[in-house]
């Protein structure tokens, strides 16, 4: 490959990098605005639904509370000695914040080997198709956000032995999730998009 060819594929490489928007919407409170400012998100979305079945508000409530639509979102930090910095608190990263070990369960049953978390459209697959294990493991129906987001919080096992009624911090989040998606499921249904 010539020099110059080289250096022609490493300024695209570059310069396409600088249109990923690692910025979070503004007025995350009105999901017609965020698809409005996304509309990769808006396609994404609209293409997990039909493939997965899982509902555009349940989908988007969830993302907000795992990254605030936040593609390169990771967990805090844990610090040894309350100063020195000690890796993260759980490998969860990307919009979905899916965990390592979930993501490579998602990869190679997907038979989507170059999926990223940080993709819009990867991250919502990845949402819809663990939302259709847990309605079909679980039996949580698409339309259910509490009980999506506690399944997806806290995976399925934990999901099976109720491992949240132990955490009121969690259960009070959930609340909040599914208030947040009944909000994004009228918003919606005004702006033509639900």
């Amino acid at each position: 490959m010539s020099g110059y060819l080289k250096v022609f594929f490493l300024c695209f490489a570059v310069g396409s990098c600088s249109f990923i928007n690692f910025d979070a919407p503004r007025n995350m409170d009105n999901a017609c605005s965020i698809l409005q400012q996304r509309p990769s998100f808006d396609r994404a979305f609209q293409k997990t639904k039909r493939k997965w079945g899982a509902p555009i508000h349940v989908q988007m409530a969830i993302l907000h509370q795992e990254s605030k639509f936040i593609p390169n979102a990771k967990t805090p930090r844990k610090y040894f000695l309350g100063i020195i910095p000690w890796g993260r608190q759980s490998s969860a990263y990307g919009y979905a914040q899916a965990l390592d070990g979930t993501w490579a369960d998602y990869k190679k049953s997907s038979g989507r080997r170059f999926a990223s978390r940080s993709n819009i459209h990867d991250a919502t697959d990845f949402m819809g198709w663990y939302m259709q294990e847990s309605r079909r493991r679980l039996g949580i129906k698409m339309s259910d956000t509490k009980k999506q987001y506690l399944a997806y919080h806290e995976g399925h096992g934990g999901f099976e032995r109720r491992s949240f009624r132990k955490k009121q911090w969690l259960l009070n989040v959930s609340d909040k999730v599914a208030q947040r998606g009944n909000t994004y499921k009228k918003q919606l249904k005004r702006c033509g998009r639900a």
